[in-house]
This record gives structure tokens, C-alpha cells and sequence, in this order.
């Protein structure tokens, strides 16, 4: 019998992105494991969350200003979730507004951690 509790991926993705909108970096790392993967649409594939925060401390700073809302997380699986979101920032490179909308797949492994993140914009 296995006595590893459930995990709740819901609040796991909302305490993920409260991170990021805190923009707090040790807590946005601290959620990757070692070998992690992130894909989007956006920036392509990541593997290995030196990777992972090297893209989200680049992306953020050209965009610090990102307010981002979901509209909906829901778990999929006993260790993952989804999320539809959308964003507004601007860039402090060009001045542009920009504007997404997608799906977030986050897979964690059983200590809560993330392996992988898959963006996919709409």
C-alpha cells in the first residue's frame, strides 16, 4: 500500500504563480527539480532549471511590470494540473504592450516539485 499523501496540484500552482508574480526567484527555483522542462511556444524548449531561470529572470526583466490571472486551475492527474491564464506586461525594451492568453500543463513529482511545464498560447 502506498502511504505517500495526494497531492493538492491546485494549491501547488497557485503557490507557483503567486511566486511568479512576486517575482521572487528563490521561491521560482526552489519549485523546479534539478532536471526540469519548460516549453513554450514563446521561447522554445528549456531543460534543467539553470536554463529554466536564466529564461524567466531574462523574460522578467524586460517585462517586470507582467499582472497575470487565471481563470481556471483544475487538477489532471495525481500530480498534475492545468491552468488558462492571461497576461498583460510591457516591454521596458520597446515600450509595446503585450498581450497572451494560453494553457500552463505543470507536472510535479511526488515531493511537490516541478519536472515539467508545457505553455501552449491561445
Amino acid at each position: 500500500m502506498d502511504a505517500t499523501p495526494a497531492l493538492d496540484t491546485v494549491a501547488l500552482v497557485r503557490r507557483f504563480h503567486a511566486a511568479i508574480s512576486m517575482l521572487d526567484f528563490a521561491a521560482i527555483e526552489a519549485f523546479f527539480t534539478e532536471d526540469a522542462t519548460y516549453s513554450s511556444g514563446k521561447i522554445g524548449g528549456l531543460k534543467g532549471r539553470a536554463d529554466i531561470m536564466a529564461a524567466f529572470r531574462r523574460y522578467f526583466a524586460e517585462y517586470s511590470d507582467q499582472v497575470a490571472e487565471d481563470s481556471l486551475i483544475e487538477p489532471l492527474s495525481a500530480v498534475s494540473a492545468r491552468s488558462i491564464w492571461h497576461l498583460t506586461a510591457t516591454s521596458t525594451l520597446t515600450g509595446k504592450q503585450l498581450q497572451r492568453e494560453g494553457v500552463e500543463v505543470v507536472i510535479f513529482n511526488r515531493d511537490g516539485r516541478i519536472v515539467s511545464v508545457e505553455v501552449t498560447d491561445r
